[in-house]
């Protein structure tokens, strides 16, 4: 089976399996923190420094809309460099009424070739199935996302099928129902671990990727053992700031290896320990 034929699932646990590694690399260009580098140039050179130790990378959209045309021409010459050696996951946190979030499905993933994006859900079901349609495509639902603000709207009292439980819970639930391609994941934060474990038992095996490690304060052996998937697997642990701007010299790309070789050991030590 060929990467193109594989489904978002079988390609994210591919590259996991090949380089061992459950950690997804956020391509987050901050003009502040990259000494007047080109953004493209910068983020190519953090992948061709990492690619053989990571399972995704994730550029977080509003650091390219930023620079407007420029920036998308950056993002798309990021997309095509990595060139389907891993997923690339587009951080959007995209939707809209049904025939806005068609067009947002097909700018993302046809346009911009994004293996999977993040997608928000509150407008429900019937936005979200423009984006669920393509089915070889990967969809992470923001759930429990791992910002202090998020618990405001995510952990407001609501009810499935009448049972009484916390919004994030719920979304949770809905998430199973819609799963009908297989191809949902969830965004559940590592800075609220039990609120994680609670939505593990509820989506014993679906795709989590799990944001908040390192400078959001996430912890990664809480995070991990709330989880992980009943295979040692199922999550995709991002970490953006601290790889990127291991350092701001020249060496800035070598950093980023070391940082990534550490995280990647750290979870893996963690993974196995859970």
């Amino acid at each position: 089976m060929t990467t193109a034929t594989m489904t978002f699932r079988q390609r994210l646990s591919e590259a996991s399996e090949r380089n061992s590694s459950l950690l997804c690399v956020g391509l987050d260009p901050d003009p502040a923190e990259m000494n007047g580098r080109d953004i493209a140039d910068f983020c190519i050179a953090i992948i061709d420094a990492t690619i053989d130790l990571v399972s995704a990378y994730k550029p977080n959209l509003s650091f390219y809309e930023a620079h407007g045309s420029a920036g998308y021409a950056a993002l798309e010459r990021i997309v095509d460099h990595v060139n389907g050696r891993v997923p690339v996951l587009g951080d959007a946190k995209r939707n809209d009424i049904g025939n806005s979030a068609r067009f947002y499905a097909k700018g993302l993933f046809e346009t911009m070739g994004f293996d999977a994006i993040t997608v928000n859900p509150f407008l429900g079901r019937d936005s979200l199935q423009p984006f669920l349609d393509y089915e070889d495509k990967g969809v992470f639902i923001l759930c429990r996302t791992s910002n202090p603000g998020g618990a405001d709207i995510q952990g407001l009292n609501a009810a499935f099928d009448g049972v009484p439980m916390p919004l994030y819970e719920a979304v949770a639930h809905l998430s199973n129902s819609w799963d009908t391609n297989g191809n949902i994941g969830l965004v559940t934060g590592a800075t609220y671990p039990s609120e994680a474990q609670r939505i593990r038992e509820i989506c014993p095996d679906t795709p989590f990727l799990v944001p908040g490690v390192g400078t959001q304060g996430g912890e990664l052996e809480s995070a991990l053992s709330a989880t992980l998937d009943a295979e040692g697997g199922g999550v995709l642990v991002n970490s953006s700031r601290g790889i990127l701007y291991a350092s701001n010299g020249p060496d800035f790309a070598d950093a980023a290896r070391a940082a990534v070789e550490s995280l990647r050991t750290q979870i893996e030590n963690a993974r196995s320990s859970a």
